[in-house]
């Protein structure tokens, strides 16, 4: 078992550091800023977490700015995707089959950034297998600050938590506070990965500067979605082959 396979089984997550060079960074930045401003034209794209959890650590005013599927923006961001580093990473934890769910962006905005409670992220999109993984790719350095990503080392062996959503009271959850989480501060091209059962969560971005960040879902090209579920689902072989595709849902609209 190689050293990060290992630490990511053990810990529930792996920071990378540097993965994308400052060259690649500046034009992820870039496309990312673009985006922004697509999707804010004529709208709002603000949103914001809602529950007891939420009200404890946010404001009203406290918003994130966020949309699905940034690859389908951009193709700047879909080559990042298939960046090779990025890619002999998640290979390490996932095997050689890997699969794409989901990407969204995520702005915090200074000042006032909305967090995000602790939480699970399987309830949102189950696999049958649970083999889906989260990557984040940090656009913009993160410090605590600024609502870094934090987490419990090891709690991805609790499994699947029933009602771990975040935006439901559940008495397990109360019995990890996001003020005593793991701060994960990290640079513009880390990038961190995680088990879709790590707590993880953020606290407001209470700085004068604003967090871009990506995240990035995937799981095994041999795994698939459990029925029923309706999130946006890419099905893109981002490596090796997708044992799962069929005629069918290759014709799917979404």
């Amino acid at each position: 078992m190689s050293s990060i396979k290992q630490q990511f089984e053990q810990d529930g997550y792996y920071h990378a550091k540097g993965v994308f060079s400052p060259g690649e960074v500046a034009a992820l930045e870039h496309d990312f800023d673009h985006i922004v401003d697509q999707i804010t034209t004529g709208g709002n794209a603000s949103t914001r977490w809602t529950g007891p959890a939420m009200d404890k650590i946010a404001t009203k005013e406290m918003v994130v700015l966020h949309t699905h599927q940034v690859h389908e923006f951009s193709n700047v961001w879909l080559q990042a995707l298939l960046h090779k580093r990025f890619l002999d990473i998640t290979q390490e934890i996932v095997g050689p089959n890997i699969a794409l769910h989901h990407t969204k962006l995520f702005q915090k905005p200074s000042e006032n950034g909305a967090p995000f409670p602790m939480h699970q992220d399987w309830t949102y999109f189950p696999s049958y297998q649970d083999t889906m993984m989260a990557a984040i790719i940090w656009v913009s350095d993160a410090t605590d600050e600024m609502g870094c990503l934090r987490v419990y080392p090891g709690s991805n062996k609790l499994g699947r938590v029933p009602e771990s959503s975040g935006q439901i009271e559940n008495p397990l959850l109360a019995e990890y506070p996001i003020e005593n989480a793991t701060v994960l501060e990290a640079k513009a091209g880390d990038v961190t990965f995680f088990n879709y059962f790590t707590l993880h969560g953020s606290m407001p971005n209470r700085s004068d500067k604003v967090r871009k960040s990506v995240l990035v879902q995937m799981l095994s090209g041999d795994d698939e979605i459990e029925e029923g579920n309706r999130h946006p689902n890419a099905r893109l072989a981002l490596r090796g082959w997708n044992g799962t595709m069929t005629r069918e849902k290759a014709n799917k609209l979404h």
